[in-house]
């Protein structure tokens, strides 16, 4: 975006002073998206069918929201690129080459499925995979964004990170089960919290759900299509609208003056 000069004249005093608006450059952006594939994951959403007949789970509704992610986001810009990797206890590489085809995310997709057993996640290597990433993305002149997908609602995840330290963007999506007694969602949302204020670059959000429905993880991937260097703090979001029905206005007739006829 180019810088904006011009003059304001001040008629006054008989003088001008010059303003100016100074160059923003809006980066590409290089998305890691890594999605937890704790057994937690495969807690089925409720009033939907996978198209096999099978149960849907969150990891299906995840996968779902990744492929409808990428295809906004290169709709909006061709030139932003995606990679893939997962969390179990540590977290691994699904797909390492950023990259911004649609069918790479897709293949991604098909080969993500969820471990057998898991226990507290470390995600410490994330941010230091996150953070190796995000020098190459800047040399480049491109900027780095995290999105993770948490499904646990009884391990809260650990880390240890330099608190000087922020070279990426964080988001969270938390999928989450209703409080209970072996659940504590809310001492594991304020973990995530926490991480993410530690190590995010620009704004970064964190969006939870517990309703079991795929259409809320649909609407919170809406929100993660924003751009963090053009966001405002999550507090102030209020997209998407809800689409309250109303009822409808019923207008009074139009009434049409009657001219009495003459019988002559």
């Amino acid at each position: 975006m180019e810088g904006i000069e011009g003059e304001r004249s001040n008629k006054g005093e008989g003088n001008s002073s010059r303003y100016s608006l100074q160059p923003l450059r809006i980066n590409n952006e290089d998305i890691l998206l890594c999605i937890d594939i704790d057994p937690q994951s495969m807690v089925e959403m409720k009033a939907a069918t996978a198209p096999n007949g099978r149960p849907f789970t969150r990891l299906d509704a995840i996968k779902q929201a990744i492929i409808l992610f990428v295809n906004a986001k290169l709709t909006i810009n061709p030139q932003h690129r995606f990679a893939f990797a997962t969390l179990s206890n540590s977290v691994s590489w699904l797909r390492k080459e950023f990259s911004s085809e649609v069918e790479s995310t897709i293949a991604a997709m098909r080969a993500l499925s969820a471990t057998t057993a898991s226990s507290q996640p470390d995600l410490t290597n994330l941010f230091r995979l996150a953070a190796h990433e995000a020098k190459k993305s800047r040399m480049q002149g491109r900027i780095l964004r995290v999105i993770l997908f948490y499904c646990r609602s009884t391990v809260r995840p650990q880390h240890q990170w330099p608190v000087n330290q922020k070279l990426f963007t964080l988001d969270v999506m938390y999928l989450h089960d209703k409080p209970g007694p072996d659940n504590c969602p809310q001492e594991v949302y304020d973990t995530l919290v926490e991480a993410l204020e530690h190590v995010t670059e620009y704004e970064g959000y964190i969006l939870e759900s517990g309703q079991g429905l795929a259409r809320v993880v649909f609407r919170h991937m809406l929100i993660l299509l924003s751009h963090p260097q053009q966001r405002c703090v999550q507090e102030f979001i209020d997209i998407p609208k809800s689409l309250a029905k109303k009822a409808p206005q019923v207008e009074p007739m139009a009434t049409e003056d009657i001219v009495p006829v003459s019988s002559q």
